[in-house]
């Protein structure tokens, strides 16, 4: 593993007394401790009690955050089952009217809410909170006129521009269900997660620009009306210009009303969007959460740990297909003014996200680990070069940040600057261990476990590990894990999902390590599930797509997390008799793949084998062989005796992953 493991003592940051104590993570556990039972020892003691008395923490977080139940929860958590928790039962709460309560202060309302940038932008654009509260406040009410009830889906083929953002705050007003897709997603792509919740209506831009190109998605959005026979509506967002289609209606024309926001009073657990993470077979599972797990969970991750509020200026780099989009929004529950951008990460050249940093003056900046990386190869020196005097926190997520990737940020951003390395999923929405600020840092080292998350490292036996690595599993239910996946009526592929290797206890799929002090090194993904840039795709998908050439007969594809902090995505092809794997083929993958599902999950490598192992049952054997690319000895990768042809391993054991330069 990496050099993480060797567990340094010396720690490469740390809050001065006057910093930790100004923290309102700091001010939460003294008010805790003199109202709901907290202790007033350090982090690890609070944690503790967060996870041992589940309902108290719970009930502290909703109170500390004044979260606004029109009707008032009996407790706060009634039935701690997994899966089945029981949360805040009897509650009514809405999380749009969270998110844009901070407008209603007049010292508040003519202060940016979003602040947006694109790559052509000088200087950010700015929507007030008076403003954004406006804007939803009318698009809520033609939503309503359109005939969309709660309960009713609502799509979004949309970039990361405050037009998204307005349009998920005012869906969750009316009570119906958002879910999106970045405009880079193919129409195959989008339709294997739309189609599967049957919208009523779709928001979808005209195009995009990305790299210093314009994406034109008219043909594809056409496709989309004709594949989702449930829409009523279309609401054109010209983001290139263009009028839009016959029949649909524009963006600019909904937002013409004055109306102050009315926001349906919900159930604690009323969906509030769907999220899409992958498994290794079928369609991408769509993730239900909830609009008071979401709003809970998020108040406490931004508030508390990422220290959010008011004076904040939140950018994290994402698109809308990725959970962090959904997440960004967070910053907005805690008054922060959320940055958005639609663009390229690294045009014109790496140090974009970091101009934007400088342009909008951020104050908590999150990326990408890949992203890190990248800016220590390519010569990029922040602090030399940009004005940054704002920025406090760094955030990383997507993949494990390795060990370089810490002295890249102290040596080159700042050397007083809380770096916040986090982990958790698009299945909670959230972070299961993540920065805190009251806490030092220490090299390629997660800070600690989340509060209210029972995080432990689990061996093969289901028996907690420390300074070993083991299984990501929770043993505790949290607010904002799914309420179920939908068409799961009988919830058997979510068990499946997170509870069948440990019944009752949920199984994320990372590998970790816990240290003796309480820190998380993170190894990667356990599972087969494709984790690129924090976009996570199931490999089905890919197959599905490759194996549409007549030239391939079949195909496995891996994902493989490097010592180095690269990523290694090979795709092996088994050919059709007569079928030759040369560049035009190579080519003719690649681009099916761009085209057809997303840019993201282009494979690096595409290696002809001559068959593929199975199991007994006939299922690819993905896991294992990622495990032997990993360096897993045979022996403990697989065994052979529950294969259809033991001697196809072969190819795999004898290859070697690239190392980058």
């Amino acid at each position: 593993m990496s050099s993480a493991d060797q567990h340094p003592t010396t720690p490469l940051w740390q809050p001065s007394p006057a910093r930790a104590s100004a923290t309102q993570l700091t001010r939460f556990q003294q008010w805790a401790a003199q109202h709901h039972g907290a202790p007033t020892g350090d982090y690890a003691a609070l944690h503790q009690w967060s996870v041992d008395d589940l309902d108290r923490f719970w009930t502290a977080v909703a109170t500390w955050f004044d979260v606004r139940f029109s009707s008032p929860p009996t407790t706060a958590l009634a039935d701690a089952s997994m899966p089945g928790a029981v949360w805040f039962p009897g509650a009514r709460l809405n999380y749009a009217e969270h998110a844009l309560r901070h407008g209603e202060d007049p010292a508040h309302a003519d202060l940016p809410a979003i602040l947006h940038l694109d790559e052509t932008s000088p200087e950010p654009r700015a929507l007030t909170w008076a403003e954004l509260r406006r804007q939803v406040g009318s698009l809520a009410a033609e939503l309503r006129r359109l005939g969309v009830r709660p309960g009713d889906r609502v799509s979004a083929y949309v970039p990361n521009v405050p037009q998204a953002a307005v349009a998920l705050l005012a869906t969750a007003a009316v009570g119906a269900i958002w879910t999106s897709c970045a405009p880079d997603f193919g129409a195959r792509s989008v339709l294997d997660r739309f189609q599967q919740l049957e919208p009523v209506l779709l928001f979808a831009v005209d195009g995009y620009r990305y790299g210093g190109k314009t994406h034109d998605r008219s043909d594809i959005v056409a496709e989309l009306r004709r594949e989702l026979p449930t829409l009523r509506h279309v609401v054109h967002i010209p983001l290139l210009g263009t009028p839009g289609p016959e029949g649909s209606l524009r963006w600019d024309d909904l937002l013409t009303g004055q109306d102050e926001p009315e926001f349906e009073q919900l159930p604690f657990d009323h969906p509030l969007w769907v999220l899409y993470s992958s498994g290794t077979t079928g369609l991408p599972k769509a993730i239900v959460q909830g609009h008071g797990g979401i709003v809970v969970e998020h108040l406490k991750q931004a508030g508390l740990h990422l220290d959010l509020g008011p004076e904040d200026r939140f950018f994290w780099y994402t698109s809308t297909g990725w959970m962090m989009w959904n997440f960004l929004m967070a910053g907005l529950l805690v008054g922060a003014s959320i940055v958005t951008y639609d663009g390229s990460p690294g045009y014109p050249d790496t140090a974009a996200q970091w101009r934007i940093a400088e342009r909008a003056e951020v104050t908590v900046y999150g990326t990408s680990a890949a992203y890190i990386t990248a800016c220590s190869k390519a010569d990029v020196h922040p602090a030399r070069d940009l004005d940054l005097s704002r920025l406090r926190a760094i955030g990383t997520t997507g993949s494990p940040l390795p060990p370089d990737g810490f002295r890249w940020i102290y040596e080159e951003v700042d050397a007083d600057i809380w770096l916040a390395s986090v982990s958790g999923g698009t299945d909670l929405c959230s972070c299961f261990v993540g920065g805190v600020p009251t806490l030092p840092v220490y090299l390629g080292e997660i800070q600690a476990p989340c509060l209210g998350a029972a995080v432990e490292s689990w061996d093969v036996n289901g028996k907690p590990v420390v300074g070993e690595v083991g299984e990501l599993v929770c043993t505790k239910p949290i607010p904002s894990m799914p309420l179920g996946f939908w068409n799961d009526p009988d919830g058997s592929r979510y068990r499946e999902s997170y509870f069948e290797t440990f019944p009752g206890v949920w199984r994320h799929g990372d590998w970790i390590t816990v240290t003796p002090r309480g820190t998380v090194v993170i190894h990667g993904r356990s599972d087969s599930t494709l984790n690129r840039q924090g976009v996570r795709m199931g490999s089905a998908d890919i197959y599905e797509v490759v194996e549409r050439l007549p030239q391939i007969r079949e195909s496995l594809v891996i994902g493989l997390e490097q010592p180095d902090g690269g990523y290694w995505m090979p795709l092996f092809v088994v050919l059709a008799d007569g079928s030759t794997l040369d560049d035009d083929l190579r080519a003719a993958i690649r681009t099916s793949l761009r085209e057809q599902l997303s840019p993201r999950h282009v494979p690096d490598d595409v290696i002809a084998v001559p068959a593929l192992p199975h199991t007994l049952t006939g299922k690819r054997l993905e896991v294992p062989i990622k495990r032997i690319l990993s360096g897993t000895p045979l022996a403990q990768a697989v065994n052979p005796g529950s294969l259809d042809n033991p001697d196809a391993l072969t190819p795999f054991i004898t290859l070697t992953p690239p190392t980058r330069d």
